[in-house]
C-alpha cells in the first residue's frame, strides 16, 4: 500500500473506532433499538444514494429484488441484531472495551467458516483461536475485578461482555451466510440492500421503544455521526480501500479498530486503560492474527528457501 492508503486505512480504523464512542454516548438517551434503528436508517439512506448514483436505479432495484430474502438475513445477523447487542453491552461496558471485544470477530468467522464451509484450520490458526479467546477471558476478568460505577456488579459485567461477544458471533456467522448465498453481487449492492434490510426490521422496536424524555443534543449528534460518518462514509471509503488494495490489505483495519477505540473512549469520555486491558488487547490481536491466517508462519521457523511471502501473508475475506 501506499503512504494515502495507509492514511486512507487509518481514517477508516478512526471512523469505525469511534463508533464505539457515539453509541456509548447515544445509547442512554435513545435506548438500545431506537438509537440503532437510526444508524442504519441514516446509513442506509446515504448507501442507497451512491449505489444509484453508480447504477441505473432499475438495475440496482432488480438485484435487490432478486435478492431480498439473503439481504434480509445478512441485514439481521451482520446489522441490526450485532448493532443492539454492542449497545446493550455499552451500557454497562466502556467504549474501548466493547471495541477490544470486536476485534475477536475474525475468530468468530474462522471457526464459522470451519465448520460451515469446510475451511481447513491449520494448527497454528487452532492455536491462534485458542490465544484470542484466551485474551477475552483475560479482558473480562480484568474488567470484573476493576471497580465499576455504582450498581454494576460483575455478573452484570459479564452479560454485557457476554452480549458483545454475541454481537462478534453473530458477524462471524453473516460472514459465511455471504459467501454462501451472495456471492457474485456487488459489495456496495449488499452493504444498501442489507442496512435497508436491518432498518425495516428495527423500525417497529424503534418505535415501540422510541425515549419519552427529551433527547439532548448531544445525543442526536452522536446517532448523526453514527449513520453518516461511522456508517455511510466508512463504508464508501471500505469500498475505495477494497478496489485499489484488494479485500486481504483492506481487512487489515480490524487490527487497528480497538487501537482508535480505546483511544476516543480515554481522550472524550475519561475511560481508564488499564495495563491488564492493554495486555489483553495484545493477546487478542495476536491470535487474531494467527486465526486468520495474516500470519502464515510464526518469526522463528526457518523454511528450506525462506522467501518473504513464506513469513508473513494475508489471507483475502469475503
Amino acid at each position: 500500500m501506499n503512504p494515502t492508503n495507509i492514511v486512507q486505512l487509518l481514517v477508516l480504523a478512526a471512523l469505525w473506532g469511534g463508533s464505539f464512542l457515539f453509541i456509548r454516548v447515544g445509547v442512554t438517551d435513545f435506548g438500545v433499538a431506537p438509537l440503532m434503528a437510526l444508524r442504519v436508517g441514516i446509513g442506509a439512506l446515504f448507501l442507497l444514494v451512491l449505489l444509484f448514483s453508480r447504477r441505473p436505479a432499475r438495475e440496482a432495484v432488480s438485484t435487490m429484488r432478486k435478492h431480498a430474502g439473503s439481504l434480509l438475513v445478512v441485514g439481521i445477523l451482520n446489522s441490526a441484531a450485532p448493532f443492539c447487542l454492542f449497545a446493550f453491552a455499552e451500557l454497562t461496558l466502556s467504549a474501548g472495551v466493547t471495541s477490544v471485544i470486536n476485534a475477536t470477530t475474525p475468530l468468530w468467522g474462522a471457526i464459522v467458516a470451519y465448520l460451515w464451509l469446510k475451511d481447513r484450520l491449520s494448527t497454528l490458526r487452532v492455536a491462534g483461536l485458542a490465544i484470542g479467546f484466551a485474551g477475552v477471558l483475560a479482558l473480562v476478568w480484568n474488567q470484573m475485578a476493576t471497580p465499576q460505577e455504582a450498581g454494576v456488579s460483575p455478573a452484570t459485567t459479564a452479560l454485557a461482555a457476554l452480549a458483545a461477544l454475541g454481537a462478534t458471533l453473530l458477524y462471524g456467522i453473516a460472514a459465511s451466510y455471504t459467501k454462501r448465498r451472495l456471492t457474485g453481487v456487488d459489495s456496495l449492492t449488499v452493504a444498501a440492500g442489507t442496512m435497508t434490510g436491518a432498518t425495516i426490521v428495527l423500525l417497529p422496536f424503534a418505535i415501540f421503544w422510541w425515549p419519552v424524555a427529551p433527547v439532548s443534543t448531544v445525543a442526536w449528534g452522536s446517532v448523526i455521526a453514527l449513520g453518516v460518518a461511522c456508517t455511510g462514509v466508512a463504508y464508501m471509503l471500505f469500498f475505495h480501500l477494497i478496489a485499489v488494495v484488494g479485500p486481504a490489505r483492506a481487512i487489515t483495519v480490524t487490527f487497528v479498530i480497538p487501537v482508535f477505540g480505546i483511544l476516543w473512549g480515554a481522550m472524550f469520555l475519561g475511560e481508564q486503560v488499564s495495563a491488564g486491558m492493554v495486555g489483553a488487547c495484545v493477546i487478542i490481536l495476536i491470535g487474531t492474527a494467527l486465526a486468520t491466517g495474516v500470519v502464515k508462519k510464526l518469526p522463528f521457523a526457518r523454511a528450506a528457501n525462506p522467501k518473504p511471502a513464506d513469513v508473513i501473508t494475508l489471507r483475502d475475506k469475503t
